[in-house]
C-alpha cells in the first residue's frame, strides 16, 4: 500500500505483479491451490450444468507444534501445558461461514489420485446426462440489473445463487483491465491469460468447416502465455470434455475461444443462438453475449488504445439485449441444466466487480438456492474469481480439475438479503467500495509519507535545537555539566541470567547498551529493575557527579518539562497507531460518505486518536515503554484475531486487498504481515520489560514471550489463517534475534543460520501439510511444494522477484521514507539531544528490552523485504510501526531522566 502514486488506472503494484502501482494485497498465486495466481477479468458468463453425482470428504488436519527449553521442570510442564491449550483453544476456533462451507463441501478427496480415478468412473458413466450452460457477458456489473430492464437476469438473481466476481488476468500495457478476449482465454485455460499488443482486441472470428470451427491463429495466442509470468495452457478446458467423451457447443466468437481445445478447433459452433439449433445432445454449452463489448468498442480510444467508457443510456441499452439472449438460451436448454453467467470481463478504462450468478445443481449436491457464493480460493462470503468459472463447470461435468485449472468451484453459501434489490444494493456496495479504494489509496499514501517526513524533520528539530547558553539557570534547578557521568561497566554475564546478581541501574548511570561501540556486550542486556528514573521517589545514584544533570541545557531547559517534548511524544504515538487503524476503519462504512479522501483520513485518525488515548489512559503512561506496549499489543491482538476469523477487515481496506485486483483475498497480505510482526515484536518487549520490573525470573519472560511469538508466527502460516509463505522464515528470525537478546546472549552469524533453518523448515512443514490435504483446500503454501514437484516453481520465483523489483525501484516514495526513518532512528535519536545525550541511548538504559525488541523488528523487516515480492512496502510499513513508537519511549526515557534540584 505504501505506494503514493498510482497506475494510469488508479491500480496499485505493491503486491500484484501484473499491476504498477502498490497494492496492499499479497502476490495472485495466494488465492487457489495448485501454481495458483491471480485470476483474470472475463466476462458475465451464465452457466448451466446437469448435476452429476460426486462428493468428497474432506479431511483435516491439525498441525501440533513441540517447543523445546531450559528451564526448570515445573516451568516446562507449565509451559507445555500452556502451550498445548492455547493451541488447542485456537484451532478450535469456528472457521469462517465462507471458508466452512468450502472446507465441508462434498466434493474433494483426502487421496487425490483416488479422487482422480473416481471422477473419471463417474464422468464415463453419467458425463451423458450432465448439462453446463455458462453464459459469458463481457462487462456485465451489479448496477446494470434491473427488474424492468433485465428481467432475465433478475429471474435468476431470485432464484438462484449470487456474487461479486473477480476478474483480473492478464492486463494490457498501462491499464489493469481485463479485456473482453483475456477473459475468454482465461476460462478456457483455468488460469491467468491475455493477448500481445496495446489495447483490447477482439476476439477473432471462427472460421467454419460445418458445424465445426478452428480458432484463427491459435498457436499464436497459446504461446503467448509462456511470456506473461503465468503459463496458462489454452485449451484445457475443452479438451477435458472432449477427451472424456463430452460434447462442447460454442455460440459466438468469444464462446469458441473459451470452449475450444488445444489445437483450437471447436467441434460445434455457431455464430448466434438461432443459428445453435437443438442443444440437448451437448454437456457444456458456452454463450457469448456480447452486447456491452460491442458496444464498448464502438467508443473512442484512449491513448493506451482501450475504448472511452460508455454513456449510460447506451449501457442500459446493451444490458437489455444482453439479458433478451439470456432468456432466448435458457428457453432451450435440457433439463436440470445448470446455468452460469458471469460477467467475464471489464467494458471501461477501470476494473470492476461484475456478476456471478449460479441456479441449479451446485458441485456438492445442493442446489444453488437464493443466497450467497463462495470459494476456497477467495473464502469471502459473496466474492468469487474468473478462474472458479473453470473449475465449477469441470467439476459440474463431473470431471477432474487438471492441475494447471488454479480456480475452485462455487459453493452456495448461505442465504443473502431478504430480496433481489438487497442482494444488488450490497454487491454493487462492494464494487463501490474497491473503486473508491482505487481512488483513495495513491493520495492516501502520499498524504501519510509526506505527513511522515514532515513529523521527523519537526522531531529532529525539537531533539537537536539548543538553546542560547547566556540564558540564566532557573532557580531550584541544577545546571549541567559539560562532563559526562562516569559510566559503569557492563553487567557480567553471571549477572545477566540473575538478576539478583547486580544493582539494577541508576536513572544517571548509562549501561552498555547506550555506548554499543566501546563496550564487548553490547548484545548483553543488563537485569531489568525499579530504576530512579521510572520511580522520581528513588534517589539518583551516588555515581552521577553532583550538581550535575545529563538532561538539562545551560539555560535550565529541561526535557521534563517541555511543551514541545510532550507535543511530539503525542504525535508519535498517534503515528504508530496510524497502520492498524488503516485496518480497523473498515468497520466504518467511510466510503459511503460524501467526500470518500477525506472521510478515510478522518475515519483512520479517529481511530489512531482512540487507540492514543488508551495508551495514555492508564498508569502505564509514566513508563518508557507504557504507550509503546499499548499500541504494538492493539496492533498484534486486532491483526491476530481478524485472521484467524477470516480477514475482513484487510478486504478493501487502503493498506490491505482489493477484490478488483485479485491479487489475494484471505490470510495476511504482504502490507498487514508487516505490521502484525512488527507490532507482536515491540509488544513483546514492552511485556518482558513489565514482567521483569516486578522480578519476573528472565527464564519465565523468555518463555512467555516465546510461547505468545510462536503463536504468532503460527497464526502468520497456518493455512487456515495466515497462510503466509515468505512471512514465516522472517517472522521466525526476527522472532529469533529479539528472543536472543532478551534472554541476554549475543546473536552470532551460526544462531542467525540455524534460525533461519528452523524457519525454512517450519514453513516447508507447513506447506507440506497444506499440499497434503484435497487440492480444493489447498492453499498457494501448498500450490508452490506442488508447483516444485511440476517443475514450474521457478516461474513463480521469477515473477515474485520481478514484482519486488519494479516495486522497490518504483515506489520511490516508499523507498525514500525508509531511508529517512532509518536516518532518523541512527542519526537523530541515537545522536546527543539537545539536553546532551542520545534520546535512544537513554531509553536502551531504562528499558533495555527495547534495544531487543526494535532490533528483532527491523530484523524481520529486512528478511521481509528480500522474501516477497512487495518489496520496499515491507520496511517501509514495518518501520512506519517502529519507528514513530520508538520516538515516543525516548522522548519519555528523556523527560524521567532530567532531575531538578530538590
Amino acid at each position: 500500500m505504501p505506494h503514493a502514486t498510482p497506475n494510469r488506472d488508479g491500480a496499485h503494484p505493491t503486491l500484484a505483479p501484473s499491476t504498477t502501482g502498490l497494492t496492499p494485497t499479497r502476490t495472485a498465486d495466494a488465492t487457489a491451490p495448485r501454481p495458483r495466481s491471480e485470476p483474470p477479468t472475463a466476462t458475465p458468463a451464465t452457466y448451466a450444468v446437469t448435476r452429476l453425482t460426486p462428493a468428497h470428504v474432506s479431511a483435516r488436519s491439525m498441525l501440533q507444534p513441540t517447543s523445546k527449553a531450559r528451564a526448570p521442570k515445573r516451568t516446562l510442564g507449565t509451559l507445555a501445558l500452556t502451550l498445548g491449550l492455547a493451541t488447542a483453544t485456537c484451532l478450535s476456533l469456528p472457521p469462517s461461514p465462507a471458508s466452512a462451507a468450502a472446507a465441508t463441501s462434498p466434493g474433494t478427496s483426502a487421496n487425490p489420485s483416488t479422487t482422480a480415478a473416481r471422477h473419471h468412473q463417474q464422468s464415463t458413466q453419467g458425463l451423458d446426462q450432465a448439462h453446463v450452460a455458462l453464459i459469458g457477458v463481457p462487462g456485465l456489473e451489479w448496477s446494470d440489473l434491473n427488474p424492468s430492464r433485465t428481467p432475465n437476469l433478475w429471474s435468476l438473481l431470485s432464484q438462484g445463487a449470487s456474487a461479486s466476481l473477480s476478474t483480473r488476468a492478464v492486463p494490457p500495457p498501462d491499464r489493469g483491465i481485463t479485456c473482453p478476449t483475456a477473459g475468454w482465454l482465461t476460462i478456457s485455460a483455468g488460469q491467468r491469460a491475455g493477448t500481445a499488443g496495446k489495447g483490447c482486441l477482439q476476439p477473432p472470428t471462427p472460421q467454419p468447416t460445418g458445424e465445426a470451427a478452428k480458432i484463427p491463429n491459435w498457436p499464436t495466442l497459446a504461446a503467448y502465455q509462456s511470456e506473461t509470468g503465468f503459463d496458462a495452457q489454452l485449451g484445457t478446458l475443452g479438451q477435458l470434455v472432449t477427451d472424456n467423451g463430452g460434447k462442447v457447443a460454442a455460440i459466438g466468437p468469444g464462446a469458441a475461444l473459451a470452449g475450444a481445445d488445444k489445437s483450437g478447433n471447436i467441434a460445434k459452433y455457431a455464430p448466434t443462438l438461432d443459428a445453435a439449433g437443438d442443444l440437448t445432445p451437448y454437456n457444456l454449452i458456452i454463450m457469448e453475449a456480447a452486447d456491452l463489448a460491442t458496444a464498448w468498442t464502438a467508443q473512442p480510444l484512449d491513448e493506451y488504445g482501450v475504448p472511452t467508457p460508455l454513456p449510460a443510456a447506451a449501457r442500459q441499452a446493451a444490458a437489455t439485449k444482453a439479458d433478451q439472449q439470456i432468456g432466448a438460451l435458457i428457453a432451450k436448454l435440457p433439463p436440470n441444466t445448470t446455468t452460469l453467467v458471469a460477467g467475464i470481463s471489464d467494458v471501461s478504462p477501470i476494473a470492476h466487480l461484475h456478476v456471478a450468478i449460479a441456479k441449479g445443481p451446485s458441485p456438492n449436491g445442493r442446489p444453488y438456492d437464493h443466497g450467497y457464493l463462495t470459494a476456497t480460493s477467495t473464502r469471502q462470503d459473496a466474492l468469487v474469481t474468473i478462474t472458479d468459472l473453470t473449475a465449477t463447470a469441470i467439476q459440474l461435468l463431473g470431471l477432474p480439475a487438471p492441475r494447471q485449472v488454479v480456480g475452485r468451484p462455487w459453493q452456495p453459501n448461505g442465504p443473502t438479503a431478504a430480496t433481489p434489490a438487497e442482494t444488488v444494493a450490497e454487491l454493487s456496495d462492494g464494487d463501490l467500495a474497491s473503486q473508491v479504494l482505487r481512488e483513495v489509496r495513491g493520495p492516501f499514501f502520499a498524504v501519510l509519507v509526506t505527513v511522515q517526513l514532515l513529523f521527523y524533520a519537526f522531531a529532529a528539530l525539537a531533539l537537536r535545537r539548543r538553546r542560547d547558553p547566556t540564558s540564566p539557570t532557573p532557580p531550584g534547578t541544577r545546571p549541567p555539566s559539560t562532563n559526562p557521568p562516569p559510566t559503569e561497566p557492563s553487567p557480567s554475564a553471571s549477572s545477566i541470567t540473575d538478576p539478583s546478581a547486580t544493582e539494577p541501574p541508576s536513572a544517571e548511570s548509562p549501561s552498555a547498551a547506550e555506548h554499543p561501540s566501546t563496550s564487548p556486550s553490547t548484545t548483553n542486556l543488563p537485569p531489568i529493575g525499579p530504576s530512579s528514573a521510572e520511580h522520581p521517589s528513588i534517589k539518583p545514584s551516588p555515581t552521577a557527579q553532583e550538581g550535575t544533570s545529563p538532561l538539562g541545557t545551560p539555560g535550565g531547559d529541561f526535557a521534563s518539562s517541555s511543551k514541545l517534548l510532550k507535543s511530539v511524544q503525542i504525535v508519535a504515538v498517534i503515528s504508530g497507531a496510524i497502520p492498524v487503524s488503516t485496518f480497523l476503519a473498515q468497520l466504518v462504512p467511510w466510503w459511503t460518505l460524501p467526500v470518500p479522501m477525506l472521510s478515510v483520513i478522518v475515519t483512520i485518525v479517529a481511530i489512531a486518536g482512540l487507540i492514543t488515548a488508551l495508551a495514555f489512559a492508564g498508569p502505564w503512561r509514566a513508563h518508557v515503554l507504557g504507550p509503546l506496549t499499548v499500541v504494538a499489543a492493539v496492533t498484534s491482538l486486532a491483526l491476530l484475531i481478524d485472521v484467524m476469523t477470516g480477514s475482513k477487515l484487510q478486504v478493501n481496506a487502503v493498506t490491505g486487498y482489493e477484490p478488483v485486483t485479485g491479487g489475494r483475498f484471505y490470510g495476511f497480505s504482504n502490507i498487514a504481515f508487516a505490521v502484525y510482526a512488527t507490532g507482536t515484536i515491540l509488544g513483546l518487549a514492552g511485556v518482558a520489560q513489565w514482567l521483569l520490573g516486578r522480578g519476573v525470573s528472565r527464564v519465565v519472560v523468555v518463555a512467555a514471550c516465546a510461547l505468545y511469538g510462536g503463536l504468532a508466527v503460527f497464526a502468520d502460516g497456518w493455512p487456515s489463517w495466515g497462510a503466509d509463505f515468505g512471512g514465516v522464515p522472517a517472522f521466525v528470525i526476527g522472532l529469533a534475534v529479539f528472543l536472543i537478546l532478551l534472554s541476554g546472549k549475543r546473536v552470532s552469524l551460526l544462531r542467525l543460520l540455524l534460525v533461519g533453518l528452523v524457519g525454512a523448515a517450519f514453513v516447508g512443514a507447513l506447506s507440506v501439510f497444506d499440499w497434503l490435504r484435497p487440492d480444493s483446500q489447498r492453499t498457494h503454501l501448498g500450490n508452490f511444494v506442488q508447483q516444485i514437484i511440476d517443475g514450474q516453481a521457478w516461474t513463480v520465483v521469477g515473477r515474485k522477484f520481478s514484482a519486488m523489483i519494479g516495486v522497490t525501484v518504483g515506489n520511490w516514495s516508499l523507498t525514500l521514507l525508509s531511508l529517512v526513518a532509518l536516518a532518523f532512528l541512527f542519526l537523530i535519536l541515537d545522536r546527543p539531544s539537545r539536553w546532551g545525550a542520545s534520546a535512544l541511548g537513554q531509553a536502551y538504559r531504562l528499558t533495555p528490552t527495547l534495544r531487543a525488541g526494535l532490533f528483532g523488528a527491523l530484523t524481520c523487516a529486512f528478511v521481509g523485504f528480500l522474501m516477497n515480492d512487495s518489496g520496499i512496502a515491507i520496511p517501509a510499513m514495518a518501520l512506519t510501526v517502529a519507528v514513530p513508537l520508538t520516538l515516543a519511549a525516548c522522548v519519555r526515557a528523556l523527560q524521567l531522566t532530567t532531575v531538578p534540584m530538590e
